[in-house]
């Protein structure tokens, strides 16, 4: 059970008492149990949602020096501004709109993830929402392409 646990926490990146729960729940079942640990941090993620962003980052992408992108990215700390989640998350995102060229943030939110299209951009930033306990807003975006 210790190694399904450790498993589950590299795959969702959920707490151990998480991972625990919900292999409970899913009586062992690693793919119910993965789909339980997503619910709940959605709903974790839900409850964040209308905390203040003081924090955050720009993130740049240049795509084959020809299309370039500026995010800003915002959480709640700068300690979680700091963290690998909220960093890959700002690099994802980033590599999203230089690929998708959407028109404006609700649209982004609204895209298929490029990485997995059985989930949403706003799913995606959910996820890492649930891992880093905060919240995470997309504040603005622009996309050039030559």
């Amino acid at each position: 059970m210790i190694d399904d646990i450790q498993k589950l926490r590299e795959v969702t990146g959920a707490g151990v008492m998480d991972c625990r729960r919900a292999l409970e729940e899913s009586k062992g079942n690693f793919d119910d149990a993965i789909r339980l640990i997503n619910e709940k941090g959605l709903i974790k993620a839900e409850k964040k949602s209308g905390r203040k962003t003081s924090a955050g980052m720009i993130e740049s992408y240049v795509h084959n020096d020809r299309v370039g992108v500026l995010l800003e990215l915002k959480c709640e700390t700068d300690f979680v501004q700091r963290s690998e989640p909220f960093r890959n998350l700002a690099h994802e995102l980033a590599m999203q709109i230089a690929a998708m060229n959407p028109v404006d943030v609700e649209a982004l939110h609204a895209q298929p993830y490029i990485k997995d299209d059985s989930i949403t951009v706003e799913e995606f930033v959910k996820r890492t929402v649930a891992k880093v306990g905060e919240n995470i807003v997309i504040s603005r975006f622009c996309r050039y392409e030559l």
